[in-house]
């Protein structure tokens, strides 16, 4: 019996591998699962919340094709083990998008090989192959394609996936690596996405439609319950031998009519197509395990899923078409593919006249400003070419001559009029505040929409105010979709002004920030440095943004070209009072503070002040390791800060 201790699952958010993980945490509660998912089209981080109490468990949103993450987690994390589900299956696909699959299942695996081999501290590689390597059966054949059976892949999906065994062979055998292949039968089941004929045909029939079959539906496939093939990994993880491919499979085989006839018993309607491979898994059962589910039970279990959870997936419209296309990369437009080692995989276009960059370079706003400096920080540590721009927003002429010099891949302003020393300045210039925070914030989304390029603005969430759907302490908060609803500072009117003007750019990314924080106690724009001067605080639970921690995930997003408008705060909210009773408990043990209400705070300033909790779930969820903003606090502020 093999013992790993800290095993990576990649592709870990997709229907197989997410019940695989599932089980080893259930049932192995003392095994570290790190888990890895670009979250593609066909995976969802849902697959994986039932995982997210385990303290064992830690999710990282990345491409296993990037090798600097793959070598950081190997190292950082003590993998031992690798169970490489990750790579693009659907068939249909392939045929239209075949470049994305050789870049994801054979260039993918071979990053991931070449890390283990670099790293040297892998004991047991499981390779996730599928029957389809064996090619077509013959269908009068009674003996099945056994492991050692000759590979005649025959269409570009099984083609890529007999590519990478290839490779894991010869990692194998060149060295030495701790290689297992498996090679497995059609998975159903709950939690799959309905590209597959399974689910597809659940959906279909859900929906009342008919259920389309290329052909004359006589092709035929083995179907395995995704219950039985997670503990068949689970069996191959413990008594697997190195070197060795294990078939998962089974002797029962029904065409595509059987399986759109049995569905229609329950439905009442009719099929699509799959291709069948005839497995022989002998070797496998000899270690112990063996087909629990029967079909009929295995696919009631799969209907009731689907009845229970329709939404699952979002709108899948495309995906139950009879002939889907996958558009989530569109090839036809580009002139080349970049297969850079660690870099982006394609070479974009950048401007109308075609300029391809294969490398990041920001052109950021903002240098005299907080943000804008902590970005330029940021960029040195993560090794982003960059410069800060030199035109005034407001003056298109200056802004068009900072893109023809600096050539950026993308825009990152965080220029702004905030007032000084805060907002009430906003209040006897608005003339100025106007030309900043509306005029130069739109031309320069205008240029860069001209110029075809991606551009975040660092925008703010001081435009809602708590009301009668957000009551203070509900833990309701305000949603990206909500209209700004404060209108009590001119600083915030300009702000909500041209936030809903920017929807109309498509290029650009709002990030609304609140109430920023970072460990920096020294800098008077800090929100508790600014609440540790004052004489007196009002206490009122807000959402805030922790710098140190979500400004890196800016930097990200602006990577994977995130669009549209965000709350960039930590999930939930902090009063004055807790933060300063951390700020004592902390910093300074002898600190006092006094409160007083709004009515007493509003003889003391020029205008109102927004308070507000913002809904953090759309940013929690596309970065799940996201902290909670007290506990953020702790982590980034104060426990660097702590005084002893």
């Amino acid at each position: 019996m093999y013992e790993p201790k800290n095993i990576l699952i990649t592709g870990a958010a997709g229907f197989i591998a997410s019940h695989v993980t599932t089980r080893l945490i259930d049932r192995y509660p003392s095994y570290k699962i790190v888990a890895l998912d670009k979250l593609d089209y066909c995976s969802t981080f849902k697959n994986l919340l039932s995982c997210s109490s385990s303290s064992k468990f830690k999710f990282i949103k990345g491409d296993i094709a990037t090798a600097d993450i793959v070598n950081h987690i190997l190292i950082e994390e003590e993998i031992d083990t690798i169970m490489h589900f990750a790579a693009q299956t659907h068939v249909d696909n392939s045929f239209g998008n075949s470049m994305e699959f050789t870049y994801n299942n054979i260039y993918g695996t071979h990053v991931l090989l070449e890390a283990c081999r670099v790293t040297n501290c892998v004991k047991r590689f499981i390779h996730v192959s599928t029957d389809e390597v064996y090619g077509e059966t013959d269908l009068d054949a009674d003996i099945g394609n056994h492991e050692a059976s000759q590979l005649l892949p025959t269409n570009p999906y099984s083609a890529t996936k007999a590519g990478a065994e290839m490779l894991v062979m010869a990692y194998h055998r060149s060295y030495d690596l701790p290689i297992i292949t498996s090679r497995g039968n059609n998975v159903y089941g709950p939690n799959q996405y309905p590209e597959k004929l399974v689910p597809k045909f659940i959906l279909l029939a859900m929906k009342g439609e008919k259920l389309p079959i290329h052909g004359d539906g006589s092709n035929v496939r083995s179907y395995l319950h995704c219950g039985d093939v997670a503990e068949a990994f689970e069996v191959i993880l413990h008594k697997g031998e190195i070197g060795q491919v294990y078939n998962i499979g089974t002797k029962k085989e029904r065409s595509v009519l059987d399986v759109a006839e049995e569905i229609c018993k329950l439905f009442k309607l009719n099929p699509k197509d799959v291709i069948e491979y005839f497995l022989d898994d002998q070797k496998l059962k000899k270690l112990g395990w063996q087909e629990r589910t029967p079909w009929e039970e295995g696919l009631k279990m799969t209907i009731e899923w689907y009845k229970k959870n329709p939404d699952w997936w979002g709108d899948v419209s495309t995906a139950l078409n009879p002939h889907p296309r996958f558009s989530a990369i569109n090839l036809s437009d580009e002139a080349q593919w970049s297969f850079q080692y660690g870099y982006s995989r394609l070479a974009r276009s950048y401007t109308e006249v075609g300029r391809k960059k294969s490398r990041l370079k920001f052109l950021i706003y903002g240098r005299t400003g907080w943000i804008g400096g902590l970005l330029g920080k940021l960029c040195d540590e993560e090794r982003i070419d960059w410069e800060y721009g030199r035109g005034r927003l407001e003056d298109r002429k200056s802004l068009m001559e900072d893109i023809r010099r600096v050539m950026p891949t993308h825009v990152l302003s965080a220029a702004g009029v905030t007032g000084r020393p805060n907002v009430d300045w906003c209040e006897s210039h608005k003339a100025e505040t106007i030309r900043t925070n509306v005029v130069g914030i739109l031309t320069l989304a205008d240029v860069c929409r001209e110029y075809s390029l991606y551009m975040m603005n660092f925008a703010t969430g001081c435009i809602f105010e708590y009301d009668k759907e957000h009551p203070l302490g509900s833990g309701i908060g305000f949603k990206e979709e909500d209209k700004p609803n404060f209108i009590g500072s001119f600083y915030s009117k300009t702000k909500a002004m041209v936030e809903d003007l920017l929807k109309n750019y498509d290029n650009v990314c709002t990030l609304r920030v609140r109430m920023p924080i970072s460990s920096d106690l020294s800098n008077p724009r800090n929100f508790i440095t600014k609440i540790s001067r004052y004489n007196k605080v009002v206490n009122i639970p807000n959402s805030m943004t922790v710098l140190d921690e979500l400004l890196p995930i800016s930097i990200e997003m602006a990577k994977r070209n995130l669009k549209g408008i965000w709350n960039f705060t930590n999930p939930g909210v902090i009063s004055h009072n807790q933060i300063l009773e951390l700020y004592r408990d902390n910093i300074d043990p002898q600190f006092k503070w006094e409160n007083f209400d709004l009515k007493e705070q509003a003889k003391v300033i020029v205008a109102p002040r927004s308070n507000n909790e913002m809904d953090a779930s759309k940013l929690k969820n596309e970065f799940p390791n996201l902290l909670s903003i007290k506990d953020s606090i702790i982590k980034f502020v104060f426990e660097p800060n702590k005084k002893t």
